[in-house]
């Protein structure tokens, strides 16, 4: 039997070979069951893969599509952007509730099945998000245009005597009733609610299942794992944004009106899509998504050559632990008390380590200008460009996710390839967000012209250059209309400006219906047959012929900053101590959607509505969303404060690439000081097994191929 080979050994060795005969599945290897269990371990961490990279797909997909919906949820609710990042951010605060703890106890429980209780959360949550649209009711928007030539409606758009506009498809007016009802629950918080409850669902996911994984992975296999699963966790975006991009071409309450009354396009700021229909087929992929892990065992045989392969740096750092003694104390039954004990010193301990504290504090300076921007990028694209909702969630999709997708591919199998030491992935990740950095700083140069919009950005001759905020539409050509100042029905006149009104146009009469009417006798309009069309007037030709350009840096930008992404993570992992492996990876996953993820929507969004020049005003009273932004403040608003943070991050990489060499280097000495004693003791230890048992003493050994546990 194994145990008789060591009898005369000391006890630290003993353990040592007890723990090598005997792997945390407590499965013997035995010429029998010996290759049968290294091919389990291979084909059980396979599924495991295979299942955290859809795991993976699912959260992303919904976490983008989120980010694809706001400006639908704006208009929706009639809410700011600021409130919309209040929701975004709530996902962070659900995984606040619960990380540290799901990271620390998990690490000692069931990893697999912890994960699947989170997935079927995730998928609550995103049920949760799309009632709203069930008991809101149907969506009304202002418009003075009839829905049809049959309409026995008859509005002037200029009445002599103060009258309100009719409200969208139908001219029905609202009851104060339904106000008061209204006031006393806004229906934005069931998805403020159904978010913070993908946050919690969420949290098992990252720490418990990459600490999986590099537990029972060869190391030199471990960054392409990893680097696979965090590709696929890009490629859910790209399908998220697609998902979005569908969506917002659909009518939110399709199926429920005739769609030949609906006098907008999915390119006005009215339009709102059905952004309810994609969180139910996001929630229904992360139901499924959650099946294989209640499959899966709890953990996999250790492959021997684990053992052998920790490089001298990796070694260094793991201190006090070079037989790593405590690398599997996961799988140890432990009492729930004493590890409630062990936290916060165990925690103290973890936050000791300079390298890993200043890595702490870059990425979150770097993840608030990261978060910031992608969460408003859509948004930016649509206000400064000119584009509709859908098309740029279909450029987000296509174009620029999947370089970030490729991007962080690239960095593992560079990492891999060229076996980067610590330093080395520390400067190729400084050196590509550098270089991302600067090229990010065209981005000024690639400006739009304002919108031209009577009494707002332009005088209602179309001379003059005004950026009034909130100020009366009111001009002598409309005096005599009585207009409400509220109600954004947009109307292009001949002469190329754009009038918050038919009524503010001074248009008295018009002909044809929906899309297609025309007002006439528009006493603002002093150019032609003094007439105007309903929408926006297509104004934007430089942006138009600037816009390409903008997306082809986009694209180069993503994909050299994403570089960098799988060797710093890899960064992360390696300085560490084993045993504080998912710990760790859990506290940066907390700390950084804490101070990053919850107030970077906010205080970005907050910032964006400081640009705003006119504010709808909801129905039942109070300000709406934003109609028009002044662009140029936008853009540099977005871009200076996206950059602006960057700036901040870099001086604190340098003082951890400092920090990082020191620590490097004295551990490095310390190991030829000591004569490598960690790699000493593991060899004679291998030596003596090898002379103390002959292969009938220890059968079990004879077919087993550590290699083949973990291989693809």
């Amino acid at each position: 039997m194994p145990r008789n080979c060591i009898r005369e050994t000391s006890a630290k060795e003993n353990e040592i070979f007890l723990w090598k005969m005997d792997p945390p599945n407590k499965e013997r290897r035995s010429p029998e069951n010996g290759p049968s269990s290294a091919r389990t371990c291979c084909s059980s961490l396979k599924m495991f893969l295979v299942a955290l990279s859809f795991a993976y797909f699912a959260k992303a997909l919904s976490g983008s599509y989120m980010k694809s919906t706001i400006t639908q949820l704006e208009r929706r609710f009639d809410i700011p952007s600021y409130l919309i990042g209040v929701i975004d951010g709530s996902f962070e605060i659900g995984n606040l509730l619960v990380i540290a703890f799901v990271s620390y106890f998990g690490a000692k429980l069931h990893r697999p099945k912890i994960i699947a209780i989170g997935c079927l959360l995730m998928s609550l949550g995103t049920f949760l998000i799309a009632l709203p649209h069930f008991i809101i009711g149907r969506y009304k928007f202002e418009t003075s245009i009839r829905s049809s030539v049959n309409s026995t409606s008859d509005l002037s758009p200029c009445p002599v005597r103060s009258s309100v506009l009719a409200a969208g498809p139908s001219a029905s007016s609202v009851p104060s009733s339904g106000c008061e009802h209204e006031s006393m629950l806004s229906m934005w918080i069931y998805v403020f609610l159904g978010n913070i409850l993908r946050g919690i669902g969420e949290t098992p996911v990252q720490p418990l299942g990459i600490s999986y994984i590099d537990d029972y992975a060869l190391e030199e296999n471990a960054a392409f794992y990893i680097g696979c699963v965090q590709t696929i966790s890009v490629i859910g975006p790209v399908f998220g944004y697609l998902l979005g991009s569908v969506c917002a071409k659909i009518y939110v309450d399709i199926g429920f009106v005739n769609m030949e009354s609906i006098s907008i396009t999915p390119g006005d700021a009215r339009w709102v899509g059905a952004w309810w229909l994609g969180y139910l087929i996001a929630g229904l992929i992360t139901l499924l998504s959650a099946v294989p892990f209640w499959f899966l065992p709890k953990s996999l045989p250790l492959p021997e050559r684990r053992l052998a392969k920790y490089s001298p740096e990796r070694t260094s750092f793991i201190k006090d632990s070079p037989l790593l003694e405590h690398k599997y104390q996961a799988d140890e039954p432990a009492n729930f008390l004493e590890m409630a004990k062990d936290f916060l010193p165990t925690l103290r301990s973890l936050l000791g380590n300079p390298v890993y504290f200043l890595y702490l504090c870059i990425t979150i300076i770097q993840f608030n200008s990261l978060i910031g921007m992608v969460t408003y990028k859509p948004k930016y694209i649509e206000q400064h460009y000119g584009q509709s909702a859908s098309k740029a969630n279909f450029l987000m999709g296509v174009i620029n996710i999947p370089a970030v997708a490729l991007g962080m591919f690239s960095g593992g199998v560079i990492m891999k390839k060229f076996k980067l030491s610590i330093m080395g992935a520390a400067k190729f990740a400084l050196g590509t967000s550098l270089l991302g950095y600067f090229l990010s700083l065209f981005f000024f140069a690639m400006g739009c012209e304002n919108a031209s919009v009577a009494g707002i950005t332009r005088s209602y001759t179309g001379m003059e250059s005004l950026y009034k905020v909130d100020s009366s539409l009111l001009a002598s050509c409309n005096a005599d209309c009585q207009c409400p100042e509220t109600n954004w029905d947009p109307v292009c006149g001949e002469n190329g400006l754009t009038y918050f009104s038919p009524c503010l146009a001074g248009c008295r009469t018009s002909h044809g219906s929906g899309i297609d009417t025309v007002f006439e006798q528009c006493s603002c309009v002093a150019v032609g047959n003094h007439t105007a069309s309903a929408g926006q007037c297509n104004y934007r030709d430089s942006c138009h012929r600037v816009f390409p350009y903008f997306l082809a840096l986009s694209v180069i930008t993503s994909f050299i900053i994403s570089l960098g992404g799988t060797p710093g993570y890899m960064l992360l992992i390696i300085c560490i101590r084993p045993q504080l492996k998912s710990l760790a990876l859990g506290f940066h996953t907390l700390t950084t959607r804490t101070l990053a993820g919850i107030p970077a929507p906010i205080y970005f969004g907050a910032i964006i509505d400081t640009t705003c020049l006119k504010w709808g005003q909801k129905k039942c009273g109070g300000r709406g969303a934003c109609r028009i932004y002044n662009t140029t403040a936008y853009r540099i608003a977005y871009l200076g404060l996206t950059l602006g943070l960057r700036t901040a991050s870099f001086f604190l990489c340098i003082l951890g690439l400092v920090v990082l060499r020191r620590h490097v280097r004295r551990q490095e000495h310390n190991t030829l000081a000591n004569g490598g004693t960690a790699a000493g003791e593991l060899q004679a230890l291998r030596k003596e097994e090898n002379n103390s048992c002959n292969s009938d003493q220890c059968p079990q050994t004879a077919d087993y191929d550590p290699e083949r546990e973990t291989r693809l």
